[in-house]
């Protein structure tokens, strides 16, 4: 089933961190400098990619380049991903695309580990980043899996937490987040009702981590099912809170601007080559609109009851031949060619309640069986 989806928040984030444009727009030029130089000194920086960098001339930026970002999870002493993305940047810096990888695509991985003898294997993407309590040998992992799957090395790397992040809900109040259906939450007795609420921390932290309730066939004919659902609310929820912190003065204020920054600063990580610095990054990507970023699925679709579980797989003919033409494109800057031949696998915004129709599923009737974790 051709799908689209919409992107997490931490890819938005990373234009609006990266490049900064819209946490310092309207701002008199020495202010717009101090916010960028506390960018520097709040977001952590560290080794993602290790021997999976492109090279970068780093005394002048140009394009194309291509990021990968990994959506964390910490329990216990654990980090985990299931969530990644590789955000594109065209040859002249203006336009943004990010092409979203499912965490249950069957893929090649390199590492499965001690449960196959650190052997390779073909599994989910997700267990890639299951193999270890060590995040260093996990991360490594990981982008070695995309590196395989796509054959693109990246100039860029970040990490973000998400759960963390929502806690800076608190700063602005509420989140306004929309949705397509009424349905119960899997973790508590919250319903959350059709169309668009404005939620406070706890319930939009309830909120975005739902991905179980949406195997019904309105969330397959919008192509939002499964973790395409949390992924398409994870994006709404920072699109928000950045809309709020504008509209709250937090650009205009430097103790609240500051506030925001270091709110920011603990939840993600970077890593840029050396001599490139969080200012460098926003000189070179302000013409970027983040509300012009485009979405691009992996042209995959799904298969259940498999050896693997429920998962998206990358089939032969069409598909592969689209997926080994995306990888390509982002090698060589030609996505516009390519999202003009695969019109099927973009999406451009998120699901629009308004757009459909009262009553047609409610609380998760007609569903199919989720994937497993």
């Amino acid at each position: 089933m051709a799908g689209k989806s919409g992107a997490p928040w931490w890819a938005h984030f990373l234009m609006y961190a990266g490049g900064l444009t819209m946490v310092v727009a309207g701002a008199t030029a020495g202010f717009a400098q101090y916010a960028l130089d506390r960018a520097n000194n709040t977001i952590e920086q560290e080794d993602i990619l290790g021997d999976n960098r492109a090279e970068m001339d780093v005394e002048n930026i140009e394009g194309p380049l291509n990021i990968l970002v990994l959506g964390t999870d910490k329990q216990g002493g654990s980090t985990r991903s299931d969530t990644m993305i590789i955000v594109h940047i065209n040859g002249d810096l203006t336009q943004a695309t990010m092409v979203s990888l499912p965490r249950d695509l069957l893929v090649d991985i390199p590492d499965c580990g001690p449960g196959f003898g650190g052997n390779p294997c073909q599994n989910k993407l997700n267990h890639a980043a299951s193999i270890s309590d060590d995040w260093d040998v996990t991360r490594a992992n990981v982008v070695q899996t995309v590196y395989d799957l796509t054959g693109v090395r990246f100039h860029m790397g970040a990490t973000a937490d998400f759960n963390g992040f929502v806690d800076m809900v608190d700063l602005v109040g509420t989140v306004e987040i929309c949705t397509w259906k009424e349905f119960q939450s899997h973790h508590t007795d919250r319903v959350f009702e059709k169309g668009c609420h404005d939620y406070d921390k706890e319930a939009a932290l309830d909120l975005v981590r739902q991905r179980y309730q949406f195997y019904d066939t309105i969330d397959y004919d919008l192509n939002l099912y499964g973790d395409y659902a949390r992924q398409n609310f994870q994006q709404q929820a920072i699109k928000s809170l950045l809309e709020q912190a504008k509209a709250q003065g937090f650009l205009q204020d430097p103790a609240k601007l500051t506030e925001l920054l270091e709110g920011f600063g603990d939840k993600v990580t970077l890593d840029l080559p050396e001599g490139v610095t969080v200012t460098d990054l926003a000189v070179n990507l302000r013409n970027i609109d983040p509300s012009t970023m485009t979405t691009v699925r992996v042209p995959a679709s799904s298969e259940q009851g498999t050896e693997w579980g429920d998962i998206e797989r990358i089939h032969d003919g069409p598909e592969a031949e689209a997926a080994a033409s995306l990888w390509l494109a982002l090698q060589n800057d030609t996505l516009d060619a390519w999202m003009a031949a695969n019109p099927e696998w973009v999406k451009s915004d998120a699901a629009n309640p308004d757009s459909y129709t009262d009553g047609e599923t409610e609380l998760g009737t007609e569903s199919a069986s989720p994937g497993t974790d």
